[in-house]
């Protein structure tokens, strides 16, 4: 059967489906929506109704809002803007398994919707200035999905948005969308998030935008740790909140549920969904070992904030799996974490083009995680790791891992490490900006030797071969003094105030 436009009529169930799952076509109120709007929303609403691309791909662990932030935009276009609610369409293709019966699943439901719901074709509504938007999530994980969308978007004046949790299947679409899209990556909470959501305050950040220029400058990094010194009480509170149960918006929101509950859910929604579902399929749909990828992510989590290489995983695996898994194996294992958004891999710096020595450095998207997967609570408060010094040094990698972490979130930014070289200490982290690197020590203790603890940092900024006119000094506390000026101290929950 087809419609006036000569395309598919759909079946009952996915049509009953989706018009359920868009009850504003009728004038109904969808489900009840937090608040608290994240970071990303003004930058998705700008990208979306105005962005000089057609399409726009918001990718993000799973669990960090992704769908309420779309929930939330199409609130947005139907009550602030005075969207013609049947101009929106929303499919959660996760929700509607039927759908993949559908041949080309996308242009068949977008064509029943122009003829069911819309009216009119997108060109004749897009030439009445009334651009439909088409809200898809988790469409990534139907085979085509690509020339789907860019057929849609080639041939239609319509505006998309894409959400979803495996980097790896959006990334093998973007051949087929280059030039039609534009990305947005929607991590953890940022700490001023948790303390919009705990205590309900919204804190200007430091570095607003995408300025990544303003990082070459000391000025900026003094700022930083001035504006998070004037903020100290609201900042050492959220960072406590964080410290306790991470940056996954549901564990900030439930902050009344016990831990143990909190951390079975984790690790039900969060990290085996994504190593049953996200990671299983690779090429040609051959199957992934999943006891291997749970040993390997176990493995990550343990090593958090280090460089890690095969002479700690291949043993380590080999023991617990009882399997002989070599190296390139478990390496490709833990760039498929990487790509489903669970950690970041941070690169050895290159250097003159020449050939990267050492391992990368593993950067969990959330210490919450490694609490709940090896069911080991490790605090980052200062106040709470006073009553666990045993601790201090577990919290010190973990604390490099959220630093890194949150230095690689930023959008344009380019992070690498710097691995012992000869007479050459190592560095933890260095910023790339233009032609300008930034080299960042994190040192996560109580006590700081203002010498002893910054010679990495001046070995390298004395290199002039480097470029590097300042280094960052990361803390466990504040008002940490250095007398050499070159030398920039902040805190870490300094540090993760500023976006």
């Amino acid at each position: 059967m087809t419609d006036l436009f000569g395309g598919t009529v759909l079946p009952w169930d996915p049509e009953g489906a989706l018009r359920e799952t868009n009850p504003w076509w009728t004038g109904l109120p969808g489900p009840r929506l937090p608040a608290f709007r994240r970071a990303a929303f003004h930058e998705v609403m700008g990208k979306l109704t105005s962005g000089p691309a057609k399409c726009v791909v918001v990718r993000g662990p799973r669990q960090v809002g992704k769908t309420t932030l779309q929930g939330q935009l199409i609130e947005h276009l139907v009550q602030t803007r005075s969207v013609d609610p049947k101009r929106i369409l929303r499919v959660q293709f996760d929700d509607i398994p039927s759908l993949a019966r559908l041949p080309e699943p996308v242009l068949s439901v977008a064509r029943w919707f122009q003829a069911a719901v819309l009216g009119r074709t997108f060109n004749e509504a897009a030439r009445r200035g009334e651009d439909a938007y088409l809200l898809l999530d988790e469409v990534q994980n139907h085979p085509d999905w690509a020339p789907q969308v860019k057929f849609l978007v080639d041939h239609h004046d319509v505006r998309v948005l894409v959400t979803g949790s495996s980097s790896l299947r959006i990334e093998a679409g973007r051949d087929s969308l280059a030039g039609r899209i534009t990305s947005v990556e929607m991590g953890t909470l940022l700490l001023r998030e948790v303390a919009g959501i705990r205590y309900g305050e919204d804190i200007t950040p430091a570095l607003p935008g995408n300025d990544i220029a303003r990082l070459a400058e000391p000025a900026f990094w003094r700022g930083v740790a001035g504006k998070g010194s004037a903020d100290a009480d609201l900042r050492n509170r959220a960072f406590a909140a964080f410290s306790e149960r991470g940056g996954y918006p549901q564990a900030q929101a439930e902050w009344d549920t016990p831990w143990p509950e909190l951390a079975d859910r984790l690790n039900e929604t969060v990290i085996q969904r994504a190593i049953r579902h996200d990671l299983r399929i690779g090429v040609r749909g051959q199957k992934r070992d999943e006891a291997l990828l749970e040993e390997v992510f176990r493995l990550a989590c343990r090593y958090a904030g280090q460089a890690a290489g095969p002479a700690v995983f291949v043993p380590e695996v080999q023991q617990a799996l009882r399997a002989n898994a070599g190296w390139q194996r478990l390496l490709a294992y833990l760039k498929f974490l990487d790509g489903a958004l669970l950690i970041k891999l941070i690169p050895p710096l290159e250097v003159r083009l020449k050939k990267r020595r050492g391992q990368s450095k593993i950067c969990l998207c959330d210490h919450a995680l490694r609490a709940s997967w090896l069911r080991e609570v490790v605090p980052l408060d200062p106040e709470a790791l006073l009553a666990e010094p045993h601790l201090s040094d577990l919290a010190g990698h973990i604390a490099e891992s959220a630093a890194g972490y949150f230095l690689a979130s930023i959008p344009g930014l380019d992070v690498a490490h710097f691995p012992e070289r000869g007479i050459e200490p190592e560095v933890d982290f260095i910023l790339t900006v233009g032609t300008k690197r930034i080299p960042v020590e994190i040192k996560y203790r109580r006590h700081i030797d203002p010498l002893d603890d910054t010679r990495g940092l001046r070995a390298f900024v004395e290199k002039a071969v480097y470029n590097a006119p300042f280094g960052l000094l990361i803390t466990m506390c504040d008002n940490v003094t250095v007398p050499d000026p070159r030398i920039v101290p902040l805190s870490l929950s300094q540090l993760l105030w500023m976006r």
